[in-house]
C-alpha cells in the first residue's frame, strides 16, 4: 500500500527536511509546495492521502487552507495535519477545533516524522473504505428493492430466493465490519428467513417482513 503525502511550507529548508524524513518510509510518495494556493490546487488534482500544512504562511495560512479544502467535495475529507512552532496548549486545541486531524509541533525529530504521519493514515484509509461502503449500501438497497417487488408479486422462485439469500449474507458480514451493526443484524434476519422458506419452514410473510425492516434500516443510514 502506498500513500501520497502533500507538504506545504513557505520555508524551503523545512520542505527539504520533511521530504528527506518522509522518504525514510518506502511507502510514502511526497509532494511539496510553498503556498496555500498551490496546496489547494494540488490537493484537488492529486487527491493526497494526507496533507502536512504549516500554520504560519504569507497569504493563505494553514487554517485558511483547511477552510478552502473543506469547501470542495474532492478534498472535504482529506486529513490535514498542521505543523507549527506555536505549541501552547490553547493554540493547539484551537487548531484541532478547526478540523485538523492532528498538530505536529516544531521542532520535530526528523527520524520520527514518518512514524508520526503513518499513525494518522491507517484510520483515514479505513474511513475512506467505509465511505465507499456507504455507496455500496445504496446500491444494495436498489437490488433488495427489486427482490421486495418480486416477493410482493409472488414471483419468489428458487433462483430469486437464492439471490436474495446471497445478497443478505454478504451484506450482513460487510456491514458489521464497517460499523453498521443494525444493518448487519437485519440482513442476517433476512438470510435466516430465506433459509427457512427454502427449506419449507417458517411462518408466512417472514421474509417480506425482515426485508422491509432491512430496507428501512438502510434508509436511516
Amino acid at each position: 500500500m502506498s500513500f501520497n503525502i502533500l507538504h506545504v511550507d513557505d520555508d524551503s529548508d523545512i520542505r527539504e527536511v520533511v521530504q528527506l524524513s518522509l522518504g525514510l518510509d518506502p511507502e510514502f510518495a511526497v509532494m511539496s509546495c510553498a503556498s496555500g494556493d498551490d496546496a489547494v490546487a494540488i490537493a484537488a488534482d492529486q487527491a493526497p492521502d494526507l496533507i502536512l500544512c504549516d500554520v504560519m504562511m504569507p497569504g493563505m495560512d494553514g487554517p485558511a487552507v483547511l477552510a478552502r479544502l473543506r469547501e470542495k467535495a474532492c478534498t472535504a475529507r482529506t486529513p490535514v495535519v498542521f505543523m507549527t512552532a506555536r505549541a501552547q496548549p490553547r493554540e493547539l486545541e484551537q487548531l484541532k477545533s478547526l478540523g485538523a486531524a492532528a498538530v505536529i509541533t516544531k521542532p520535530f525529530d526528523p527520524m520520527k516524522l514518518a512514524g508520526m504521519v503513518r499513525g494518522h493514515l491507517g484510520t483515514d484509509k479505513f474511513a475512506k473504505v467505509g465511505d465507499g461502503f456507504s455507496q455500496r449500501l445504496r446500491a444494495d438497497a436498489v437490488t433488495l428493492t427489486r427482490f421486495q417487488k418480486d416477493l410482493r408479486g409472488k414471483t419468489d422462485s428458487s433462483a430469486k430466493l437464492e439471490g436474495l439469500q446471497s445478497c443478505a449474507h454478504k451484506l450482513a458480514g460487510a456491514a458489521g465490519i464497517f460499523g453498521f451493526q443494525a444493518v448487519s443484524f437485519n440482513a442476517s434476519a433476512v438470510e435466516e428467513a430465506v433459509i427457512e422458506r427454502r427449506a419449507g419452514r417458517g411462518a408466512a410473510g417472514m421474509v417480506e417482513a425482515h426485508l422491509d425492516a432491512l430496507l428501512e434500516c438502510i434508509e436511516r443510514n
